[in-house]
């Protein structure tokens, strides 16, 4: 099955959703990628999905860490971000040639070398765009688990997100399908979002 679209949907769930303007095809279901910031909710709704339509979810970082036993943190630490930039690229190309698959890539996974474009090529690309105030309120709740911003007070990881947002967005929209992403933080929300998505993304359903 094929659709050209070139349009914002707006859905009686207060979800809006872009699709740019190329023709997609899903009679062979070729990887789809999630990206966007960190707090945007790539893995709350990939592992959704996944549930949804039995495909399988892949968190990019956790993938690499499976394959060099060490933690992202460490690999950090270790090697440096030029090393690990080029072990993420290289992760990347591999879990590309996979079929049925979700996967939730790293904040900055679009934003070195040309991943965005290996990305695009191979599956498709969905943007997560929550906006700037539900980002912080949701970082500010979990930044303990995030070693970048972990030590950083409210105003610095505002801040943050804002600068940080500047030089990602070029990137991000290159995505294939931009999803907005405020409603993931409650049940029904989530479930409203796979909905959305599935039904635009013409995804198979186990329930």
């Amino acid at each position: 099955m094929a659709f050209l679209a070139t349009f914002w949907l707006f859905t009686p769930k207060k979800h809006s959703l872009h699709v740019s303007d190329k023709i997609f095809t899903f009679a062979s279901m070729r990887p789809i990628f999630l990206i966007g910031f960190m707090g945007s909710g790539k893995s709350t709704l990939g592992r959704a999905l996944s549930r949804a339509t039995g495909m399988q979810f892949i968190d990019l970082d956790l993938y690499i860490e499976c394959r060099f036993h060490a933690s992202v943190r460490d690999i950090f630490a270790s090697q440096g971000e030029d090393a690990f930039r080029d072990i993420e690229r290289r992760m990347l190309k591999e879990v590309c040639d996979f079929e049925d698959v979700i996967v939730a890539c790293g904040g900055g996974t679009p934003c070195f070398f040309d991943n965005i474009d290996i990305m695009n090529r191979s599956g498709i690309t969905v943007m997560l765009d929550a906006s700037r105030p539900r980002l912080l309120q949701r970082l500010k709740l979990g930044r303990r688990k995030r070693p970048l911003i972990a030590a950083m007070t409210d105003e610095q990881l505002e801040q943050y997100i804002s600068e940080a947002l500047e030089i990602r967005m070029p990137y991000y929209s290159k995505a294939s399908v931009t999803f907005m992403a405020d409603r993931l933080d409650s049940a029904d929300q989530i479930n409203e979002s796979v909905a959305c998505i599935s039904e635009i993304l013409r995804l198979p359903a186990t329930q």
